[in-house]
């Protein structure tokens, strides 16, 4: 388990200081995570890439020459937001566009994908690849919907040395697709890993057992078997990749490939070592060449017990490109020229933070906002265990600590705001922009993407209509939906369309705030109760069909808390 930490809360922040402190020879801190602490050649790409932290040494540990110019470093397990993503983009940006990569997870696809969008709005190009090397997440007429674990550092290697020779973003993001597509990875894990602070794991191995299909953020296996020897570890492993080649790799004879045996946080080198013996056997009798066989922790998930084999499929170019040099806090090959490196000032300018003219309607109607936030932030501290133990039984359990976070940081900037006299607009994006921020991951990016549409209606001056408001809501629910999830999914969105619909509705006929949200509250409520018997079609949990019957939504249950807890604070007036 893990042992160490202040408050929970704080532990990536801390954690990203230290790293810091421990690495500047690499790396400078940048808001929303860490970027090369030495200048790049003008005109080089900036390949950024990124994740929830716990993963070390993805993602900061990869950041150096020849390899990542930036990482966006988000909480634990959970996705960096939109905001951190940009901020790292735009301090390693040096006039030859960004390349950002990422493992495959909805939030990460969210905030990466937005954050593409601004830098290139910006007038700064942008292209991305998720990576998706995990075959037990998907089938292979599916290989979109699959999981990034530690094929990441495949594909990182290949996009890093692309920029450092200089290719344009289009080669860049050309070759690092070629490497995600010939990359495949499988694993199995022989025990769950555990939070900070949280007192059992996210997942139970039966003693004796090892779970199959692993994910890298605490996800159970998706099927268990009785552990085998070391070597029928490694037969199970190479059987599964050799079963699947990748579509322009015509046989295995006669083939090389870059074979990657990682550690997830807990198993010993020396037994890892026992394991790649017989899969250096297996690959030779195969006819497969193994290139530069890489033994180690490079994609872990805090201290879970468990491994995974990564097979790139080398082509000659790739394989030119693999033998770039690479200087990292956590990985090195080859050799690189410091001399001719240059450190970048690290001071940072701070704008000045203004706050816009507003009337005292609207001021009023900010008070009233800050006061709701503060009865969130109640709310959430009071089920924040709930929230993470419903999160943990078919997903990565992180969903109470990011909830935490986001309304901690929503509360704050909306009470900051209305104390200065910001109107109910700016009060309500300021709240939007500070949960999507410090939150991160798929409940940060949509909480964030709720508020700041229905803040768009508000106004800093009057008071809204009740039918501006129902608009707010109705344009939140259409942005949410372009997000991929439809009803019936078991996501948020099973409870926030019926919400809104009520509360339209019921505006419509005339009635007042309190009664629209009261009834809507209710319908929020009784759909949320509903998810519990269906099956996860979106995120993390999609893989893991049966374990989440039973349970409502986390996502569902935590966004009818807020709106109940609304509730409760009118009544209470």
């Amino acid at each position: 388990m893990t042992r160490l930490w202040n408050d929970p809360a704080d532990f990536a922040d801390e954690m990203i200081d230290g790293f810091v402190a421990a690495n500047g020879r690499y790396v400078r801190r940048v808001t929303g995570g860490v970027a090369r602490s030495t200048q790049t050649p003008e005109g080089q790409v900036a390949f950024v890439t990124g994740g929830g932290s716990g993963h070390y040494p993805a993602f900061g540990g990869l950041v150096g020459p020849g390899l990542a110019h930036g990482a966006a470093m988000g909480n634990l397990f959970a996705s960096p937001s939109t905001q951190q993503v940009l901020s790292v983009a735009k301090a390693a940006e040096n006039g030859g566009g960004v390349f950002l990569s990422y493992g495959n997870y909805a939030g990460d696809v969210l905030n990466f994908d937005a954050a593409q969008e601004q830098l290139r709005a910006a007038g700064i190009p942008c292209q991305t690849v998720a990576v998706t090397d995990d075959v037990s997440s998907a089938g292979k007429d599916e290989i979109h919907k699959r999981r990034g674990i530690a094929g990441d550092l495949t594909v990182f290697r290949i996009a890093g040395a692309a920029a450092e020779r200089g290719l344009n973003l289009d080669e860049v993001t050309r070759l690092a697709r070629r490497a995600n597509d010939r990359t495949r990875s499988f694993g199995v894990a022989f025990s769950g890993c555990s939070l900070p602070g949280a007192d059992e794991p996210l997942f139970e191995v039966k003693e004796g057992h090892m779970a199959i299909g692993l994910g890298i953020h605490g996800e159970p296996g998706l099927g268990d078997a009785d552990i085998p020897t070391a070597d029928g570890l490694a037969e199970m492993l190479v059987e599964r990749l050799l079963d699947e080649l990748p579509d322009d790799v015509p046989s295995a004879k006669g083939a090389r490939v870059v074979p990657v045996l990682n550690g997830l946080g807990s198993l010993k080198y020396e037994e890892m070592f026992v394991v790649y013996r017989r899969i250096a056997q297996l690959l030779d009798d195969a006819g497969i060449t193994a290139v530069d066989p890489h033994v180690g922790e490079y994609c872990t998930s805090f201290d879970m017990a468990g491994t995974s084999l990564t097979l790139l499929w080398l082509d000659d170019e790739l394989e030119d490109l693999w033998d770039t040099g690479v200087d990292t806090p956590a990985y090195r090959r080859g050799s690189i020229d410091a001399s001719r490196l240059e450190r970048i000032d690290t001071a940072e300018e701070q704008g000045e933070d203004l706050i816009g003219d507003a009337d005292d309607d609207s001021r009023a109607i900010a008070k009233t906002i800050a006061d709701a936030f503060d009865v969130w932030r109640t709310t959430i501290d009071e089920n924040v265990d709930e929230l993470g133990r419903l999160d943990a039984i078919a997903g990565d359990g992180d969903h109470g600590i990011g909830m935490q976070r986001g309304i901690h940081a929503a509360q704050a900037a909306a009470r900051d705001a209305a104390d200065r006299g910001a109107g109910a607009a700016t009060t309500l994006a300021r709240a939007a922009d500070a949960w999507s921020d410090r939150a991160g991951g798929t409940s940060g990016a949509i909480w964030g993407a709720i508020l700041d549409t229905v803040s768009q209606r508000l106004g800093d001056a009057g008071r809204p209509t009740n039918e501006q408001v129902a608009e707010g809501l109705d344009a939140a629910k259409a942005r949410v939906a372009t997000f991929g999830a439809v009803p019936g999914d078991k996501t948020l969105v099973d409870s926030l369309n019926p919400l809104v619909e009520t509360f339209s509705a019921r505006v419509s006929e005339g009635a007042s705030i309190a009664d629209a949200w009261r009834a809507a509250a209710d319908a929020a409520t009784a759909a949320a109760a509903a998810t519990t018997d269906m099956l996860p079609q979106m995120g993390r949990a999609r893989a893991h069909h049966e374990k989440a019957l039973g349970i409502p939504d986390p996502g569902a249950h935590s966004l009818a808390l807020l709106a109940q807890a609304l509730l409760e604070r009118h009544d209470d007036d």
